[in-house]
């Protein structure tokens, strides 16, 4: 096994020059699980993997999930086709929802995924690419009398508040037919390992114990605090470029792109092992 990896920034993000024979090595899917806890992503540029080779590189790095239960034709019912094509995807709001900071599965009732594994089929000639933050690092990096402001602090997730920068205001949650769920989570994600993070996004509506202006306007700040340079990595893909991330340590959102571009990529998850506490 020749593997090659360089770190891309110092808070975030690693390049794994490898081949698909060393995704078969179980040590090399170990040695990646450690980097994720670590470096939040992982990329290999161009590798050009089927979806059995991804699907069979998920089953190494441990059990799947499949937490969006869509109907799509033409792959496996583990293979998510993120893509606004109306003959794929019948939901193409949900794929708008994600050019805005999000963590994936958090607002259904089983563990977040741990990691997402995405690969590049077709690209946008404008857009498309992918931003990525490390919430461990943001929160690392507070001052420490902010730290203890967030502790206690819990905060409303829900669907329709990821899809609202779509809706018309004049749709209400009771009109909307579309995805409800929702639930309750620390501002501070405690880890089973003992680290902390952030646990921010657009599906966070809003703070239990604060007014909901004071409440909101934090958790915006906190978006921006997250979104610093220094714990971010913006990835321009190109077609066959793979990419892993640590949902549970990270959010991430997708530069807006056309509906039309015939841009797709190819999604599996990776289960999760710690309900948000």
């Amino acid at each position: 096994m020749t593997v090659r990896i360089e770190q891309l920034k110092p808070h975030i993000g690693a390049v794994i020059h490898a081949n698909k024979g060393d995704l078969l090595d179980k040590s090399f899917a170990e040695q990646c699980l450690g980097l994720l806890d670590d470096r939040v992503v992982l990329v290999f540029p161009e590798l050009g993997l089927t979806d059995e080779e991804q699907l069979a590189f998920t089953d190494m790095l441990g059990a799947r999930v499949n937490f969006i239960k869509s109907e799509q034709s033409g792959t496996d019912p583990d293979i998510y086709q993120v893509t606004m094509d109306p003959e794929v995807n019948k939901n193409p709001e949900y794929v708008l929802g994600t050019f805005f900071w999000h963590m994936d599965g958090v607002t259904v009732d089983i563990p977040p995924p741990k990691a997402s594994l995405l690969s590049a089929r077709c690209i946008s000639d404008r857009g498309g690419d992918t931003e990525f933050a490390n919430c461990f690092a943001a929160f690392e990096q507070l001052p420490d009398d902010e730290k203890a402001e967030l502790d206690n602090l819990h905060v409303l997730h829900s669907i329709y508040a990821s899809m609202r920068p779509m809706l018309e205001f004049d749709i209400r949650p009771q009109d909307w037919t579309g995805y409800n769920g929702s639930r309750v989570h620390p501002l501070v994600w405690t880890h089973s390992s003992g680290r902390r993070s952030l646990l921010i996004g657009s599906h966070a509506d809003r703070i239990v114990e604060l007014p909901l202006p004071e409440g909101r306007a934090l958790l915006a700040r906190l978006v921006e605090w997250t979104a610093r340079p220094e714990f971010t990595y913006r990835h321009s893909w190109s077609v066959g470029d793979f990419v892993i991330w640590n949902n549970c340590g990270g959010i991430h959102r997708v530069v807006p792109y056309g509906r039309d571009s015939g841009r797709k990529m190819h999604r599996t998850s990776l289960a999760g092992t710690e309900m948000i506490a």
